[in-house]
C-alpha cells in the first residue's frame, strides 16, 4: 500500500482537477465520470444484497398499502426500485446518469417487472399528487451548493406526494459524523479498495471529501461536497417545504436517533 502514496498531494490530478484548469466548471453530482468510476464502490454486492432488507424497512416506515405508486428519486442503477416492484409497488425510479438507468431497465426487463424509469434532474422533476410515497436513500441530498436548490427538491417532492403520502430520507446526520468522524480512512469493497480524505468548514456545514479507488493496478481520484444537516436542521427544512409532519431515525430499523444513531433517517408526511 506505502508504494502507491495515496495521500501524496504529488500525485497525478484527478479528472475534475484537470477539467477545472481548462476553464470547465462542470459540478461532480453532473459528472457522468464521476458515477461511472466510483459505481463499484457505490454499487458494490453487500450493498445491492442489502436491497431487501432495505426495503422491508422502507414500506413499514412509510405504512405504504399494496399496489402503492412509490417514487424512488436518485434510484441509482435501481437496487430499490427493482425490489420494490418484485413486492407489487407501481414504481418510478428517477435518476440523471444514463449508465445506471441503462442497467436498472435490463435488469426489469430480465424479470419483466413494470418500473418507470426516468432520466431526469432532481431539481425539475415534479408530478403533482401522483406518489403515495418517495424515497431518497444513501444520502442523495444535499448536493447543490445553492441552498435555494436543495430546498426546491424537497419542493417537487412534496407536491408529487399525494395527500397523506410521505417521503423517507436517508443519510449520514451531522450528529453522527460528529461523533465518528474520521479525516482519513480506507474500505475494501469486492475488489475495489475505497479510500476517503474529509475536510469539514462552513460551521460544520458543509464537507469537502477526496476519493481514490484503487482496483488492480487503475487508480481513480475524485472530489465531491455536500451540505451536512442535523436531524432539527433537514426537519425544519422539510417542514418549509409543506410537510406537516417529521420523524427522525437513528436507522432504518426505527431506532432512536441517539448517541447510538448510525444513520439519519427522517420520515416527513404530507
Amino acid at each position: 500500500m506505502s508504494e502507491t502514496k495515496p495521500w501524496d498531494d504529488e500525485t497525478e490530478p484527478s479528472d475534475q482537477e484537470t477539467q477545472l484548469r481548462n476553464g470547465e466548471t462542470t459540478p461532480w453530482h453532473e459528472n457522468d465520470d464521476f458515477w461511472v468510476g466510483t459505481a463499484p464502490a457505490l454499487f458494490g454486492h453487500r450493498r445491492l444484497a442489502a436491497a431487501p432488507v432495505e426495503v422491508e424497512q422502507i414500506v413499514h416506515l412509510l405504512n405504504l398499502n399494496p399496489e402503492a405508486a412509490v417514487l424512488d428519486l436518485c434510484c441509482g442503477p435501481g437496487r430499490h426500485s427493482l425490489e420494490l416492484a418484485r413486492r407489487g409497488f407501481r414504481v418510478t425510479g428517477v435518476d440523471r446518469t444514463t449508465s445506471y438507468l441503462e442497467k436498472a431497465r435490463e435488469q426489469a426487463r430480465k424479470e419483466k417487472l413494470a418500473v418507470e424509469f426516468v432520466q431526469d434532474d432532481m431539481r425539475r422533476f415534479c408530478r403533482p399528487d401522483a406518489f403515495d410515497g418517495a424515497i431518497m436513500m444513501f444520502t442523495s441530498f444535499g448536493y447543490f451548493k445553492d441552498a435555494a436548490e436543495n430546498r426546491q427538491v424537497l419542493t417537487n417532492v412534496h407536491r408529487s406526494l399525494k395527500d397523506g403520502g410521505a417521503l423517507i430520507m436517508e443519510m449520514m446526520g451531522k450528529e453522527v459524523l460528529a461523533r465518528v468522524f474520521c479525516e482519513r480512512d480506507w474500505v475494501e469493497i469486492d475488489d475495489v479498495i475505497l479510500m476517503e480524505e474529509r475536510t469539514v468548514g462552513k460551521e460544520w456545514n458543509w464537507m469537502e471529501t477526496r476519493w481514490i479507488l484503487l482496483k488492480g493496478h487503475e487508480r481513480r481520484e475524485f472530489k465531491l461536497s455536500l451540505w451536512l444537516y442535523s436531524a432539527r436542521e433537514i426537519s425544519q427544512l422539510l417542514e418549509d417545504c409543506g410537510f406537516g409532519s417529521v420523524v427522525v431515525y437513528g436507522n432504518l430499523e426505527a431506532a432512536p436517533y441517539d448517541q447510538k444513531a448510525t444513520r439519519l433517517v427522517v420520515v416527513a408526511r404530507k
